[in-house]
């Protein structure tokens, strides 16, 4: 049947992660539930016209059964008046013949009857089995299709996020933000660098100043000038 193969079909979509090549899993799942239980109204509907059957079939067997037995016996009880003179034997013969005749026709028909009762009841077990089988995957599709709704709502959550987040990264906003974070953490390295320079360069001049320091010395020098134009010599001083 045509919805089983789209129901299959889904199946297999699912099991390849390919739900995204389908029209509308959700939709389309609904439409084969929908398409099996109507499948299954029809095979109730002809079970029972085919058990409607068998039951006509037994019946007419059992009445030509019966039919059967009721000319054997005729036949037997002509047969009996005959021998016992009540009747004339070439007589009793040919009726005999002819309810022997009608018994042969009456079991035809009850044979006939017994066969399509047969049938008829092993139409019946074959739909039976075939409304289980219906019964069994409208179930299992109604639970499959709950989980179904929710993957697909997961799905299209996690598809929208990502989406966005693809949109943001082809806007640009994602490497802008990379593009600042690295350049402060290469300002944060320059000052630092020039920090340590700073501290480097200040020792240095300060050892430089401290060993050509001659402020003392010249102090020295314009004393003994001093006390020379005074005519202080050194000794007195």
């Amino acid at each position: 049947m045509n919805i089983f193969k789209r129901i299959f079909k889904i199946g297999e979509a699912q099991a390849n992660k390919a739900v995204d090549n389908l029209e509308d899993p959700i939709t389309m799942t609904e439409q084969g539930i929908r398409d099996m239980k109507a499948d299954l109204n029809k095979s109730v509907e002809a079970m029972a016209q085919v058990k409607a059957l068998a039951i006509r079939s037994k019946n007419e067997r059992d009445e030509h059964e019966s039919k059967a037995k009721d000319y054997e016996s005729k036949a037997m009880l002509i047969l009996k008046k005959a021998h016992s003179g009540d009747m004339a034997v070439e007589e009793a013969d040919r009726l005999a013949k002819e309810a022997l005749a009608k018994k042969e026709e009456a079991q035809q028909h009850a044979n006939r009857a017994a066969a399509d009762t047969e049938k008829f009841d092993k139409n019946v077990s074959q739909l039976k089995d075939t409304i289980e089988t219906i019964k069994g995957n409208i179930t299992n599709w109604e639970n499959e299709l709950k989980t179904l709704k929710a993957r697909v709502k997961v799905s299209d959550a996690t598809k929208n996020v990502n989406k966005q987040m693809a949109e943001l990264d082809s806007a640009g906003t994602v490497s802008m933000l990379e593009r600042m974070k690295e350049k402060v953490a290469q300002d944060e390295a320059l000052a630092e660098a020039y920090g340590d320079l700073a501290k480097t360069t200040k020792s240095v001049d300060d050892e430089i100043d401290a060993a050509a320091d001659m402020t003392e010395s010249k102090l020295d020098d314009d004393l003994a000038k001093l006390k020379e134009q005074l005519g202080i010599k050194k000794d007195e001083a």
